[in-house]
């Protein structure tokens, strides 16, 4: 119906209008409600936030919108674009919407973008079917979005494939693909998850500058309260499939009516970690390490470009210790985290308790494995969509503990999820028809189950709400604190850092430019990028922090 818009102060008809959506997935344990008849409503020119736990329906909104639920789900009530009924419609109707009209920033860029094709060949393809745009000036205007969205070297990057860039270059190379036709509607689900903290100012900057001169509204689903605070005109509080709470943000921040939405605005990683018992043994030193990249180019790849992505890095952990390592997107950090572990060809010294791990092949470093883990960034991209969770999560011990029977694997991966905080019996679901934050905290009982010694945290927190998140850093250090485990943690979230961390090393291109305690680091930082590092991460919050 009609109403005040809250950017232009006049009675119009919302651009989007949501009405009784339902959406439910039919599963082997029976038919999941993940959306219970909810009312939203977009106005032209506005940003409106979709907050609320993983599982909360958030996101499963906007994919029936958008008609991208998986298979066995099924999305019934009413979803109208300016007046115009979309819910149902056949593929081929919807595509007159979808990429013009209505486009989607997802939440996971690796599963969204091609790994067989360049990113030039990949943002192009939306400016020709939709925009009508020749090759040649479809791919000029893809430049044009590259450099909008602050990937450096653009020209070069519409050469490079997907695995070729960073977590965050690859979100950003997702949301030039959504700006690529000025839609109406944007909706954004989690578009800054992947982001450093710089790179997610800048991102949310360019994204308000785009809606005032496009008049483009945007739908930001987010569990950042922050970016929320800052970022957005009107707030839907969600919670079980279900609206427990909207108005305009800064009245529903001010004065929060339902319970749930003030737990989500206190929810904060807090408390420290304790010290590293004295005398604690080394697990793992690393000296000098270098990694390089060689990017061939020219006809049939006779010349290369030699990007030098880790330079010169030390790195020393002991039992029990967490070393946090922050920095920029492409600033060598899960390069670093991954070299250590002998997953990618580094020069240097690196050395596992009383052996050194260099000269090994991958079959001597086989048996390792199980004691050496790695945490991933993108879940969904790591885990198989033809396994059930609990098949993933058991999956290592196949390997590693071959002699144990099916019924005991199934035990122990009942036990892997209650101490991720999943409900056990979920175990025998697929991974779609998981929550982004929950597919997250499977990735991590996949590397507890196998009680490691030193476990690669690489942005393990990055998909998860604040409530979660404080949920797993608690999980973390209990785990730690338990089997004496030795943490590298690599995160742009600084508030998850503080809280976790023993010792901060902080990387740009490459190399260390500052390092220290958790309290040398946050308190006193010696450099300018540390200080900016800093004020983009705790901008609004900085009471927050600081009383923590």
């Amino acid at each position: 119906m009609p109403r005040d818009n809250p950017v232009h102060g006049t009675m119009t008809d919302p651009i989007l209008a949501i009405r009784g959506l339902e959406v439910r997935f039919r599963t082997s344990d029976g038919e999941l409600a993940a959306v219970k008849g909810i009312d939203l409503d977009v106005d032209a020119g506005e940003t409106v936030a979709i907050v609320g736990e993983s599982g909360s329906g958030k996101s499963q909104t906007m994919m029936s919108v958008m008609g991208l639920l998986a298979a066995n789900g099924e999305a019934r009530g009413s979803v109208k674009y300016r007046g115009q009924e979309i819910l149902g419609l056949p593929s081929r109707a919807l595509n007159r919407y979808r990429g013009r009209k209505l486009s989607m920033i997802f939440q996971e860029p690796m599963t969204s973008l091609d790994p067989l094709y360049r990113i030039g060949d990949q943002l192009a393809e939306p400016l020709m079917v939709h925009g009508g745009l020749g090759r040649k000036a479809a791919l000029k205007r893809a430049e044009e979005l590259l450099d909008l969205v602050r990937i450096p070297d653009p020209a070069r990057r519409l050469k490079s494939f997907p695995h070729e860039l960073s977590g965050g270059q690859r979100q950003r190379v997702m949301i030039a693909m959504a700006l690529a036709n000025s839609p109406d509607v944007l909706i954004a689900d989690e578009p800054t998850t992947a982001l450093d903290v710089t790179v997610q100012a800048r991102i949310l900057e360019l994204l308000g500058d785009l809606q005032k001169r496009l008049g483009m509204a945007i739908v930001f689903i987010t569990h950042d309260l922050g970016i929320v605070r800052r970022f957005a005109d009107r707030t839907y509080v969600m919670k079980s499939g279900e609206v427990v709470e909207h108005g305009p943000t800064e009245g529903l921040f001010a004065a929060p009516k339902h319970a749930y939405t003030r737990m989500l605005i206190e929810a904060e990683p807090s408390g420290r970690k304790e010290p590293v018992p004295t005398g604690s043994p080394m697990v793992l030193e690393a000296k000098n390490i270098n990694v390089s990249f060689h990017l061939r180019q020219g006809l049939f790849g006779r010349s290369a470009h030699e990007i030098r992505a880790v330079a010169g890095v030390d790195l020393a952990i002991r039992r029990g210790e967490t070393v946090g390592v922050v920095g920029e997107s492409g600033s060598g950090k899960s390069t670093l985290g991954r070299a250590v572990l002998r997953l990618l060809p580094a020069s240097g010294l690196v050395r596992y308790e009383d052996r050194n791990l260099m000269p090994l092949d991958r079959k001597a470093m086989r048996p390792l494995r199980k004691e050496l883990q790695l945490v991933f960034q993108d879940p969904f991209g790591s885990l198989s969509p033809r396994m059930t969770a609990g098949e993933i999560v058991t999956e290592g011990l196949l390997v590693h503990e071959p002699g144990l029977t099916r019924g005991e694997r199934d035990r122990r991966a009942a036990q892997a999820f209650e101490e991720v905080r999943l409900d056990p019996l979920s175990r025998h679901r697929f991974p779609h028809e998981f929550s982004g934050g929950q597919r997250q905290r499977i990735a991590i009982a996949r590397a507890m189950i196998l009680k490691p010694k030193l476990v690669v945290l690489d942005e393990p927190t990055s998909a998860l709400d604040r409530s979660v998140q404080k949920g797993i850093v608690e999980l973390l250090r209990d785990l730690q604190q338990k089997h004496g485990l030795a943490y590298v943690f690599i995160s742009h979230d600084l508030a998850v850092v503080r809280a976790l961390s023993d010792e901060i090393m902080v990387m740009k291109a490459g190399k260390v430019v500052e390092r220290g305690s958790v309290a040398a680091i946050f308190e006193h930082p010696r450099e300018a990028y540390t200080r900016e590092l800093m004020a983009a991460a705790f901008l609004d919050r900085r009471e927050q922090i600081t009383s923590c």
